[in-house]
């Protein structure tokens, strides 16, 4: 199916939405509403349509001799899968290159990727490490995301000041610990 196809689609699900909380989507202000929200979430949700591995293998680069490579505070903005409310926050990435190296900013494209789709903040962290690992030849990879929810702030328990902070890592990042505490020295954290 077609972008704009889908996109139609998606509006004309909005307005039925807006009709069924008892609103009027034809009413001044929410008469072009069904359309920008649609647009919003196909834009939202680009990740579906996006490859990891290819964005990652499109920039690989020689091994050229840091022993650790860090992007941290990476920002991403995502939308829960149990309640289609977004949770934001911030990714930082670590690899220690055998071999390869990757362009610097194929890190923050890989977090879009995956965190424009519908999500968890588990898996996210889950995803961009498993992506990593296997598209780049490492010796480890470590994944540290801290994020606020707001179908924790403004539904539910109504916690403004949590935050949830999520680790995944592989090869040496698994086996040497202090190796870890370098990558949270490092990150600041």
């Amino acid at each position: 199916m077609e972008e704009n196809q889908i996109i139609e689609q998606l509006a004309s699900h909005y307005e039925s939405i807006i009709r069924l909380l008892g609103d009027d989507p034809a009413r001044q202000g929410l008469e072009k509403t069904p359309m920008r929200a649609a647009k919003a979430m196909y834009y939202a949700t680009s990740g579906y349509r996006q490859n990891p591995e290819q964005i990652l293998r499109s920039a690989v680069f020689d091994y050229a001799g840091s022993k650790i490579v860090i992007v941290k505070d990476i920002e991403f903005y995502s939308l829960c899968e149990h309640h289609i409310l977004p949770f934001f926050g911030k990714v930082s990435i670590g690899y220690v290159p055998d071999g390869e190296m990757i362009g610097l900013s194929k890190l923050a494209r890989l977090v879009n990727v995956f965190a424009r789709r519908l999500q968890v903040q588990e898996r996210l962290c889950a995803d961009i490490c498993r992506s990593l690992t296997e598209a780049l030849s490492t010796k480890g990879v470590i994944v540290s995301c801290t994020a606020e929810h707001l179908c924790m702030k403004m539904r539910g328990v109504e916690k403004q000041d949590s935050a949830t902070t999520t680790l995944e890592y592989s090869g040496l990042f698994a086996e040497d610990a202090s190796l870890r505490e370098e990558f949270f020295h490092l990150i600041g954290s």
